[in-house]
């Protein structure tokens, strides 16, 4: 079976998206190997598959991935950087529903309905592997450890669209701010980065959009929580002061502030730069 590595002769509108430096798409090739190492298989297992060329796919910040109601041609499976998923509403408003890192996969739920229903839109320089749906299911065959793989990163994205559900079902906004940090620490860790200490790819806005708040609601929660010294922040780079305080907080559901750390949560949330702790 052949596998387009010249993203040109594949389909444009998923490979290329308009998005060229210098006149050439943002394009190069990889190993099916390193597809299988990215979605963590074991080294034993890899050794015995045949390294035939996947196509890579190359975005600058503020990049197009796709667009709701593209066809669907392809899946995705994020190399490196951070991409933030999207619907616009017919007067402009960006809901936006995840955000997606290293190893995630992107585009999976468009196969049943042959579109993208959603956008993705990279949130700093970033890559993909690009695997053509008209390639995937022959891949499944011949490589069954990449279909197992592909399973596994598809279930772990069915489960992270439970983390909105879980951070909606908190009523205070500093609590869903708590739950959503939460998410993000355990992700952190998961992929072997520091789950106290990251720098937020995605402004006060996108925040804003995910957790269902106004954006001065996501900086008033950011000084709420560092008044109750949960939390350092610095513009994006945030650290996590209180791992157990953090947690416990985000339990609970309809109360914002514990009485004990009230006051100093306001104190710190009407300061007139907490509004810049977060950039937009």
């Amino acid at each position: 079976m052949a596998i387009a590595t010249d993203l040109r002769a594949a389909a444009p509108s998923t490979l290329d998206g308009g998005n060229r430096i210098g006149g050439a798409p943002h394009c190069a090739a990889g190993g099916v190997t390193d597809l299988l190492n990215l979605l963590g298989a074991e080294s034993g297992a890899v050794r015995v598959v045949d390294d035939m060329p996947i196509p890579i796919r190359r975005l600058r910040e503020g990049d197009t991935l796709f667009h709701s109601g593209m066809r669907a041609d392809a899946i995705y499976f994020v190399r490196a950087g951070t991409f933030k998923t999207f619907s616009t509403a017919e007067d402009g408003y960006e809901q936006v529903l995840g955000f997606a890192g290293r190893s995630e996969v992107l585009g999976f739920d468009a196969i049943c309905m042959g579109h993208y229903p959603n956008e993705a839109l990279a949130l700093e320089d970033s890559s993909v592997y690009v695997v053509l749906l008209r390639d995937y299911f022959e891949l499944g065959q011949r490589i069954p450890l990449l279909d197992r793989l592909v399973l596994r990163a598809v279930s772990a994205a069915l489960a992270r669209r439970g983390e909105l559900a879980d951070v909606m079902a908190a009523v205070a906004a500093e609590v869903r701010l708590a739950r959503f940090l939460m998410h993000l620490s355990e992700r952190m860790a998961a992929s072997g980065q520091s789950p106290r200490r990251f720098h937020l790819r995605m402004g006060r806005r996108d925040i804003a959009s995910y957790l269902g708040v106004a954006h001065e609601t996501v900086s008033r929660s950011f000084g709420a929580l560092v008044g109750m010294g949960l939390l350092s922040v610095e513009n994006r780079e945030v650290e996590v002061v209180d791992m157990r305080g953090l947690k416990v907080f985000s339990c609970g559901t309809r109360r914002s502030i514990d009485d004990a750390g009230r006051k100093s949560a306001m104190r710190t949330a009407s300061r007139p730069d907490a509004g810049a702790m977060l950039t937009a």
